[in-house]
């Protein structure tokens, strides 16, 4: 990760965990590589128009308005067109533990995500950095997920409070068998009124939303490469998505 990313890690670093690759992960060659982003559309998610305030669960409603409304960073990317079983698609979203474990065991270093009871999940770093985060509401071919935290990108920078909302899209564009072609893309929102967070922006000047975007891209691939994989490898699905200690 270059200079002007690790800044921008204030920002990005834990957002909804997705992301949490220590480093741009160096995908294997039967990975593709995410698609170019474009430009945020407010409370939309892909294709169709949501509503956000429709979905969110009432509990989570004010916190996730607030991030989406007047966030301090936000961006939206749309990855290639993937082809995977739609029961596993599915899975993997409410597995992200089991998709870190899995760019690990594909020899990619991830940062461990910790699935925490309730819906809930977590990651830490050896800096401090914790952000837990869980699934808020869900539409026709979507989600939203809902983080908090903290950001810490070194053992001697300060700490970046962070709130954080994910929007997720993967309609499908055609499907047989239980086989579907998925069209995915991803809204984030993220908001940190630190002084460190605003030093890190003013730093990054123009290059700030291109980083974005690429924290964006990065998030789709941490899904989207793992599905291309066991979907070319099936034989290798059982052992690559098994819990910890099992293979």
């Amino acid at each position: 990760m270059n200079r002007t990313a690790k800044a921008f890690s204030v920002l990005l670093g834990g957002l909804a965990g997705g992301a949490a690759c220590a480093e741009p992960p160096a995908m294997p060659a039967a990975v593709p590589g995410a698609a170019p982003a474009a430009p945020a559309l407010p409370n939309t998610a892909g294709p169709v128009r949501v509503r956000l305030a429709d979905v969110v669960h009432a509990d989570y409603r004010d916190a996730v308005m607030s991030v989406v409304n007047k966030p301090t960073v936000s961006t939206k990317a749309t990855a290639p067109d993937l082809i995977c079983t739609a029961t596993m698609y599915e899975w993997l979203f409410d597995h992200p533990d089991r998709v870190a474990l899995a760019w690990q065991r594909l020899k990619v270093p991830a940062v461990p995500i910790t699935d925490a009871g309730n819906g809930l999940f977590s990651w830490t770093d050896e800096h401090g950095s914790e952000v837990v985060w869980r699934t808020v509401g869900t539409f026709r071919d979507g989600r939203v997920w809902y983080a908090t935290g903290k950001v810490k990108p070194g053992p001697a920078t300060p700490s970046v409070p962070v709130k954080a909302v994910a929007v997720l899209s993967h309609p499908q564009k055609a499907a047989k068998d239980g086989v579907a072609s998925f069209s995915t893309s991803v809204q984030l929102f993220l908001v940190s009124d630190s002084r460190a967070a605003n030093l890190a922006l003013r730093l990054l000047g123009p290059a700030a939303p291109r980083v974005a975007e690429q924290g964006a891209e990065q998030f789709l691939e941490f899904f989207n490469g793992v599905a291309n994989y066991v979907q070319k490898n099936p034989t290798k699905a059982d052992a690559l998505l098994a819990p910890p200690g099992k293979k």
